[in-house]
């Protein structure tokens, strides 16, 4: 077994002071090492300076998972939205591989996640992006419940953000309300939606990524496509996730 705390120390001891060092040194780098519980270089390295680095696109698909998980059980709803935070980020096929790894590994969440959430804390800017993020998830299937508030709050403590700001980015993730009893509105979104009444939940599902994907908004920013055009592809997304989300309250799908 490595323990490079130890090695460290025998080096450093008979350096400092020949035998009678290293072992002092030896002693005390064992100290460290069960400390930290810490079996190789890179191990110990990252412990001392904080822990792993997490990437931001790694962190937020840990958060989602860990969300997504916090309301029971994981259902294709909140698969459904994880697949559209990926479509927002435009990731290709490798990146999307470890987004679904990070999700997957975010719903028993653990020490990486609150590593990467202390490497984030007083970075503003990528705090909310990511608490917005995640009470998109939180709206996937309804109104968020308790234990996903409480786990974006504690986020929010932990990234330096103030309660009363994280709990207004809520209304800001809030999908838009449709009414559900309206036939004229039923027949409305699935015409928008290029479906039909005999159309199978799966089916539904691709017609509405499909749509999410060519008229999301973020892809014309990073087209540098004027304002009036981002305002429509807004609006056009709203349109379309309104549309989704009747469907599925009328069909009884998640």
């Amino acid at each position: 077994m490595f323990w490079p705390g130890t090695l460290l120390g025998l080096l450093a001891g008979w350096a400092l002071a020949s035998i009678p060092g290293a072992m002092l040194g030896g002693l005390l780098g064992q100290v460290l090492d069960r400390r930290l519980k810490k079996r190789s270089w890179r191990g110990l390295f990252e412990q001392l300076r904080g822990g792993p680095q997490v990437s931001d696109r790694e962190l937020l698909f840990l958060l989602l998972g860990r969300l997504a998980k916090s309301r029971g059980r994981v259902v294709d709803a909140h698969i459904q939205q994880a697949r559209t935070e990926m479509q927002r980020l435009q990731l290709d096929d490798a990146a999307r591989r470890q987004a679904i790894d990070a999700f997957g590994r975010g719903k028993a969440g653990g020490e990486l996640l609150d590593i990467g959430l202390r490497q984030r804390r007083g970075q503003e800017a990528t705090a909310e992006g990511l608490l917005l993020a995640c009470w998109r998830m939180a709206w996937a299937v309804g109104t968020p419940n308790a234990a996903q508030k409480n786990l974006l709050l504690q986020w929010g403590d932990a990234l330096g953000l103030a309660r009363g700001r994280v709990q207004a980015m809520s209304a800001s993730a809030e999908p838009p309300k449709v009414p559900v009893t309206s036939r004229e509105s039923y027949t409305q979104a699935l015409r928008l939606l290029g479906v039909t009444v005999d159309s199978q939940p799966d089916e539904i599902k691709r017609a509405y990524r499909k749509l999410i994907s060519q008229n999301h908004p973020d892809k014309l920013e990073g087209m540098g496509a004027s304002l009036e055009r981002i305002a429509a592809a807004t609006s056009k997304t709203r349109e379309i996730q309104a549309a989704y989300l009747l469907i599925r309250q009328r069909r009884g799908f998640r």
